[in-house]
């Protein structure tokens, strides 16, 4: 298992050639797709559906981490595990059961994380790190690709690291909103090892393989 890796969000892909994205990114190294799951309640817009990501299971052999940024996520996670998710991530702020929501995922067989706003406090999330595969730490607001990164949610990072260490705890770290080389060091640092990352990637001067290139050099553990 890779110490540090990276997952495009098609989120920034284009379209009307998906396929052809995520075998560039497969190309180029990448090591998960990140799959945005948008219902224009929990976040202001609407994106992908379990078609979409039974789309792109068909269409690239790398792991489907699936971010479910929806309200009542429990209804729908049979829907993406039978599509083909590897991963699938709730949000602490859409889960009153969030203990069972875990456990619903596990069950059917995908491996599960859980994710946090830049406005909800690291604690948050403490009485389930036991159990999860993965911890999300948004540094943007959810919603809508291109924003800025938020450098306060480091602290945030860091001490989600230092708990998920004092447990013994395997579980990714991951980060998304506003990656690039810019802002990766800084991530890294703070002890984040999963990096979604969708303009620099899909939207880079020189294309796909070129802004997998400028990450994928950067991801050195210090």
């Amino acid at each position: 298992m890779k110490s540090l890796v990276l997952a495009p969000s098609i989120l920034s892909a284009d379209f009307t050639h998906l396929g052809q994205d995520l075998a560039d990114c497969e190309a180029a190294g990448a090591d998960w797709i990140h799959v945005d799951v948008m219902d224009g309640h929990f976040v202001p817009n609407m994106t992908l559906g379990p078609l979409v990501v039974d789309a792109c299971r068909r269409a690239t052999k790398l792991p489907l981490d699936v971010h479910l940024m929806i309200e009542k996520p429990e209804n729908m996670l049979e829907a993406f595990a039978k599509a083909g998710a590897d991963r699938l991530t709730v949000h602490v702020e859409t889960c009153p059961h969030l203990h069972r929501t875990i456990q619903q995922i596990q069950a059917l067989g995908v491996k599960a994380g859980v994710t946090i706003n830049p406005a909800t406090p690291a604690i948050m999330v403490k009485e389930v790190l036991p159990f999860v595969d993965l911890v999300l730490v948004m540094t943007v607001n959810p919603g809508f690709g291109g924003q800025s990164f938020i450098s306060e949610m480091l602290p945030k990072i860091a001490e989600i690291r230092q708990a998920l260490n004092s447990i013994g705890s395997q579980a990714w770290l991951e980060v998304d909103g506003g990656v690039a080389d810019k802002t990766l060091p800084a991530l890294i640092k703070a002890g984040a090892n999963a990096f979604v990352a969708g303009n620099a990637i899909f939207n880079h001067s020189h294309g796909i393989r070129a802004g997998i290139k400028t990450l994928q050099d950067l991801l050195i553990i210090p």
